[in-house]
């Protein structure tokens, strides 16, 4: 038997330990104000559109609220915004007016049709959300008619005029506003359409009505692109932490006659040639160790195995682009290859820069950021004898923490 929702009969079914019937979801719709042109920004883009860690910037913002919200509804330019926001459901876009206040109320004219409960407000070109601020915001309308993320004034605020202080202004009781702003729909809609325009925000439409809007934690990540500076800051925020990882690799080839001989992915004029099973290219092999090393992925030989006869006398450049496309598949980076060749012969110095430029190119990184060079055992061991050669290898990979 399901409760009775009166109070006569929830208290009952307190009592008789049933089931409280659960409280129906409220309909929360967002407008994504993007009708801005970004002059104070500069440029030919409008800040709202501009890259940001690989996608636009209304992207980051819009994804974050299809995972909070049922409706989107952008204001702005049509054609931009559906490339922008590609792939993240919204409703059809509606032009955006000459103000900020007329944009938003074309935004709640156009979810009308949808009545939702809640209606979010919130600024295109404000990419991230911080955790927790659309839960806050919802809580405090369950007491206020609408409710704002806020940050305390910190700094000491002046007057000016002139390029001169002209007073001090106190910082007690002032709070810097961020977006989203979060209201009863059917409250803001009637007060917009009523409202004189010229407010900055809409949450001074309520306080012009006399309604009490709540003040929620803001935060200081919950940057507005405004300035050039602004977007450095925002790339810091979207761009993962990176940490260097190092791994070493070491191998070592018998030379043979009557082979060719290469060497970091160059052939070299010899009189001999290393054996193994693929072209035995020793420095590849030892930094394709010193890759999987870095990345934990064991050796070589794990990813190719001497015993299979797919690479019987394969070119060493196929493990190198494997390597290089293990640390893509990682979200890594390579910050840097170093290679030493040991052998007494053949002379590798001039050869280098075509050994460097050549390992850049299968790692797909700038020859910057490689070095090949080479030493002798001073005819000490198997290499001083020239009977083989030996290289080792240090590879730095910076991956995601």
């Amino acid at each position: 038997m399901p409760c009775n929702p009166s109070i006569a009969g929830l208290t009952a079914c307190i009592l008789l330990g049933m089931a409280l019937p659960m409280p129906p979801s409220p309909l929360i719709a967002v407008i994504l104000v993007a009708a801005g042109s970004g002059s104070r920004l500069g440029g030919e883009t409008p800040k709202q559109f501009l890259s940001l860690a690989g996608k636009p910037v209304i992207a980051h913002a819009a994804a974050a609220f299809a995972r909070e919200a049922t409706l989107i509804q952008p204001v702005g330019d049509a054609v931009a915004i559906t490339a922008a926001l590609a792939g993240i459901p919204h409703l059809p876009t509606v032009p955006g007016g000459a103000t900020r206040q007329a944009s938003v109320r074309a935004g709640l004219d156009a979810l009308a049709p949808h009545a939702p409960d809640i209606v979010l407000v919130h600024d295109a070109a404000r990419p991230f959300l911080p955790p927790g601020t659309i839960a806050a915001l919802i809580a405090a309308l369950e007491t206020h008619p609408g409710a704002i993320p806020a940050v305390p004034v910190a700094d000491t605020l002046k007057r000016g005029s002139d390029g001169v202080v002209t007073g001090t202004v106190s910082r007690d009781l002032l709070f810097r506003a961020q977006t989203p702003q979060a209201f009863r729909f059917a409250l803001l809609r009637d007060l917009h359409r009523a409202a004189p325009d010229g407010a900055t925000d809409d949450a001074a439409i309520l306080e012009a009505a006399g309604q009490h809007v709540a003040l929620v934690p803001g935060h200081e990540d919950n940057i507005k692109l405004t300035y050039a500076a602004d977007l450095l800051r925002l790339e810091r925020i979207f761009t993962p932490m990176m940490l260097p990882r190092v791994g070493t690799g070491f191998d070592v080839h018998v030379l043979v006659p009557d082979r060719k001989l290469m060497l970091c992915g160059i052939e070299i004029p010899h009189t001999h040639g290393l054996s193994g099973h693929s072209d035995a290219d020793v420095g590849i092999h030892a930094l394709c160790d010193a890759i999987y090393g870095a990345l934990a992925e064991g050796d070589i030989g794990r990813h190719f195995p001497p015993s299979d006869n797919a690479y019987k006398g394969a070119d060493s450049a196929r493990f190198l682009r494997h390597a290089a496309e293990r640390i893509a598949a990682r979200g890594g980076v390579l910050a840097n290859a170093d290679v030493t060749l040991i052998c007494e012969q053949p002379k590798i110095t001039p050869y280098a820069p075509a050994m460097m430029a050549r390992i850049a190119d299968l790692l797909g990184v700038d020859v910057g950021r490689v070095s090949v060079k080479a030493t002798t055992t001073e005819r000490l061991g198997f290499a001083g004898r020239k009977e083989g050669i030996a290289a080792q290898a240090v590879a730095t990979i910076l991956l995601s923490a």
